[in-house]
């Protein structure tokens, strides 16, 4: 299947720079504020199909620019891999989506995530105003370990663990997209085994108590046979030129508005 994969945002929760730092500018950590794909905002992606289906991952709170610099205003789905705010903080922006549809707009997540969302958003799950003037959302439930269909978009869900919640990953023939994972279980390990072209969270190269390393990372794609590793929600400690410089063949940095075409 023919894919086209943007990375709309591949920072961690603060993004890249942080707030703060000596002189108010932001803490940009390590990274070299002169380059460009140093600029992290909350991690996000948009999966397009061939015939022009559209897949958000994850609404968070940057998702307005983020749409906007993709140049996209129409969605067919959204999936949610977990209730942590810079995941999610962007909903109510996809009463956009819904007026450029014209329709609600389903939402897919595990159920545990559904209902922390439907506590926090109530008013976006209730039925649709003329002129939505607030998100008309369609909850369903997506659970790890099973099969959902998206248009021509086959997608195999995939158990992560976050330390402090489940999170969920998705696999679309060739590729697989897992964020905010620190161990994957042994049949998620088996379910992207093969995969073409895997993005996947990788925080900084020490190890932490929720997110991947880059160890880590690297050892879970040498055993899944990844033949294109491309890291995402990445602090403030990983500047993009000298990481580039440091990963082996077939490992990269992603960087925001970044575009990976597949099939």
């Amino acid at each position: 299947m023919r894919l086209r994969v943007r990375l709309l945002g591949t920072g961690p929760s603060p993004g890249v720079p942080n707030i703060g730092g000596d002189d108010e500018a932001g803490d940009w950590g390590a990274c070299d504020p002169a380059e460009p794909r140093n600029r992290r905002t909350r991690t996000a992606a948009l999966i397009e199909a061939a015939d022009g289906t559209r897949l958000l991952i994850d609404p968070g709170p940057d998702i307005r620019a983020q749409l906007l610099a993709a140049r996209v205003a129409r969605l067919d789905a959204v999936l949610i891999t977990h209730a942590h705010a810079d995941h999610v903080m962007g909903l109510d922006e996809l009463r956009a989506v819904n007026r450029a549809t014209g329709q609600a707009l389903a939402v897919h997540a595990m159920a545990e995530t559904l209902a922390d969302l439907t506590q926090r958003f109530g008013y976006a799950f209730l039925a649709p105003t003329r002129g939505f003037y607030r998100p008309a959302l369609l909850p369903l439930v997506a659970e790890p370990g099973s099969r959902l269909q998206i248009g021509p978009l086959k997608l195999e869900l995939i158990e992560q663990d976050h330390a402090v919640m489940r999170t969920l990953g998705l696999r679309i023939g060739g590729f697989a997209y897992c964020t905010d994972v620190v161990r994957l279980p042994e049949a998620s390990l088996a379910a992207l085994q093969g995969v073409e072209a895997w993005v996947v969270g990788c925080f900084q190269h020490e190890p932490h108590h929720v997110h991947a390393h880059l160890a880590l990372v690297m050892e879970w794609s040498a055993r899944i046979g990844a033949r294109r590793t491309v890291l995402t929600h990445m602090s403030n400690r990983l500047d993009f030129a000298s990481l580039k410089a440091e990963l082996p063949p077939g490992f990269e940095p992603g960087f925001d508005g970044m575009e990976l075409s597949l099939g």
